[in-house]
């Protein structure tokens, strides 16, 4: 046939001229023109309403060469991809027909059932009565050609998947209409929401409304923007959030799993609404009912071996504390009364699991260096294992965006001790996430990190894990030498110095990488650099002049101190490279120990000496003894709390400590 034709003209509709018309529909399909010429004939002479009639006559004569002829018509009219034509054969009127001409596939020995399933099995459920014959009409119709695309019709290859792209269309605006007229009539979802909270509702009844919501929104999806804004809104004015926090604490396993992916689509669409809802609801309710709360419980409690529901909960969390979310305007900031809030309230429910699980028993602690032996109780339960290792992701998240919040706590609860508990598990996995977790901290190269680290001799398990690990060159032996390799990269002083001092007889025997060597020239080139500095102060100045505040002074102070010396004409020390680097050697403290009992003795600053020392015997290195000047600052701590540390959460804090501590060290002269 000529693409040039003005029409084509289709066979008479007869039985003997079924096979002609099938030839006749499969040849125009590889042509986007004949398809076209061949969609407006059966357009015009109403060709597929004799083609129905005709499928009725052969299934009464039982003529199955004509079944199955009538079979690659109506599929072949399909991928013709015409919404004229989809329009006359998803009518009520014919319908069931097309589906009955889909049941004779010529490649199957029995026809299916699929006007059966339709008719008998699939019931149509109204959680609600719906009184709009049109709506009601619509959602019968979507049903059944969403039917035919899923189930019906062989999924399409490659080369046809934009065969039935006009279809997907139809089902698409459908649904719109559908959502549209549910949404425009509050009076059904006035009583939909009604029935959905009250207590009277029977389990049977509310888990159906909840599938009916989750049906609701998933529809949604197919809205344009603006209009989709405009569903939700009604949503949250009609009291889906309420609603939710009481389906998603029911025992109703299915009920909870629709009420999370209702919830999931309100998180995606806006978690900004959600925060503000249960920010609204801490000033009213108790901690125990707020929906992150609810939210964390589930997620905690959750039965599946596989913890398939916890994992989708953790992923709506972590959204709802994600930073870059979160809305920052002139008269208000999301960011931080929502942290604020989540980690007074909610904080505690997420790590409850985490620090039950790492109670320390009563008794000695074993501090072995190498010792497989372990006072703490560590999970082995492969669920539970699981569980920490999520809420572990969570923290680690928490430690990468939430900066003082975050520091604020782990110093605290002494959180990061508790989960380097967990290097002790037998699962692999969850030991793997307790390190990233610590990496993640070192990463961050925060000097009150580091020191909380190094005073709790934080690296012991760590080291433990790699020794207990022996020669086995697995993912646990690589990450943890990753850790101290960007520890040494990254020139850490503190820490190098710590680790060398107190481990480096432990790890010295490992030489498959050149990491704890490293680490240890680091140290010796650091201390040489720090001798010969020292070397070149005067013993007076070195004696006296360096009294330091209980931490180290920034580099710009340093700087400002020494330049305001100049004006004066007195003395001046020569200027320190980095005055970090001042506090980086444990071994001069008892130097500074010897000056403070001196000074003391004269009545100055006798009463607030007492300074935290190192934990261990420090290396001992040739001209230790002209280090008698102490650079490392003495912290002060109160009994009973965590390294003195905790009071200062964000490096603001230096600088007014700096500026308004009344232990500024006594200029020359003064």
């Amino acid at each position: 046939m000529p693409e040039t034709s003005p029409l084509i003209d289709l066979p008479t509709c007869e039985l003997n001229k079924l096979e002609e018309i099938a030839d006749l529909v499969t040849s125009v399909l590889s042509s986007p023109i004949r398809r076209e010429k061949l969609a407006l004939a059966l357009e015009n002479e109403g060709y597929i309403k004799k083609l129905l009639q005709l499928f009725q006559v052969c299934e009464n004569l039982e003529n199955t060469e004509g079944l199955h002829h009538l079979y690659e018509i109506i599929r072949g009219i399909l991928f013709l991809n015409k919404a004229t034509l989809f329009e006359v054969m998803f009518s009520d009127e014919c319908i069931m027909d097309v589906v009955g001409c889909l049941e004779y596939d010529p490649s199957l020995a029995q026809p299916k059932r699929h006007r059966e399933f339709l008719t008998k099995t699939a019931k149509f459920k109204e959680v609600i009565p719906i009184t709009d014959s049109e709506l009601r009409q619509k959602i019968h119709q979507t049903y059944r050609v969403q039917y035919i695309q899923d189930i019906i019709l062989p999924t399409p290859s490659v080369f046809e998947e934009n065969f039935l792209s006009t279809l997907t269309s139809f089902i698409f605006f459908n649904k719109v209409e559908i959502v549209s007229m549910l949404q425009e009539d509050e009076k059904f979802l006035s009583e939909v929401f009604a029935q959905l909270t009250d207590e009277a509702t029977d389990d049977d009844k509310r888990c159906e409304l909840v599938n009916f919501f989750k049906e609701f929104c998933a529809f949604s999806q197919t809205l344009q923007p603006q209009n989709r804004d405009a569903f939700f809104k009604t949503l949250a004015k009609l009291g889906i959030l309420p609603a939710l926090e009481i389906v998603m604490g029911m025992d109703d396993l299915q009920v909870r799993s629709a009420a999370t992916d209702i919830f999931s689509y309100l998180v995606e669409f806006s978690p900004s609404m959600v925060r503000e809802f249960v920010m609204q609801e801490a000033q009213q309710s108790d901690d125990d009912i707020l929906l992150i709360n609810v939210v964390i419980e589930q997620m905690i409690c959750d039965t599946d071996p596989e913890l398939g529901g916890a994992v989708q909960l953790m992923g709506l969390l972590r959204t709802l504390i994600d930073p870059e979310n979160m809305l920052a305007t002139a008269n208000k900031t999301e960011k931080s009364e929502f942290l604020n809030f989540f980690y007074n309230h909610c904080m505690h429910v997420l790590t409850a699991p985490l620090l039950a699980n790492t109670a320390q028993e009563k008794g000695e602690k074993d501090a072995v260096v190498g010792s497989t032996k372990s006072n703490t109780i560590c999970p082995d339960n492969y669920q539970t294992a699981q569980l920490l290792a999520l809420i572990l992701e969570l923290l680690t998240f928490c430690v990468e965006h939430h900066t003082y919040h975050i520091k604020n706590y782990i110093m605290n609860k002494d959180l990061l001790r508790r989960v380097l508990v967990l290097m002790n598990s037998k699962h692999t996995f969850l030991a793997l996430c307790a390190l990233r977790f610590m990496r993640r901290i070192i990463g961050l190269k925060d000097e009150f990190y580091n020191r909380y680290i190094t005073k709790g001799n934080l690296f012991e398990p760590v080291i433990n894990a790699l020794l207990d690990n022996g020669t086995r060159y697995n993912l646990l032996n690589s990450a943890v030498i990753e850790l101290f390799e960007f520890i040494r990269v990254e020139d850490i002083k503190s820490l190098i110095a710590h680790i060398v001092e107190n481990f480096y007889n432990a790890l010295e025997s490992i030489e498959y990488v050149q990491t704890f060597k490293g680490l240890k020239t680091k140290y010796e080139q650091e201390k040489d650099r720090q001798t010969q500095k020292l070397n070149s102060v005067p013993s007076i100045l070195r004696s006296n002049r360096f009294r330091r505040d209980a931490r180290a002074l920034e580099e710009d102070e340093e700087m400002w101190f020494n330049e305001d010396e100049e004006e004066e004409g007195e003395a001046v020390v020569p200027p320190v490279e980095k005055s970090k680097q001042e506090d980086d050697f444990p071994d001069s403290y008892e130097k500074f120990m010897e000056t403070k009992k001196a000074s003391a003795a004269n009545g100055a600053n006798g009463a607030n000496s007492k300074s935290v020392a190192a934990q261990t015997s420090p290396v001992s290195s040739n001209g230790s003894s002209s280090k008698s000047t102490a650079l490392a600052p003495a912290v002060t701590a109160p009994k009973g709390s965590l390294v003195g540390l905790v009071d200062y959460p964000d490096d603001e804090d230096d600088d007014e400590e700096e500026e308004t501590s009344p232990r500024k060290r006594p200029r020359l002269g003064s």
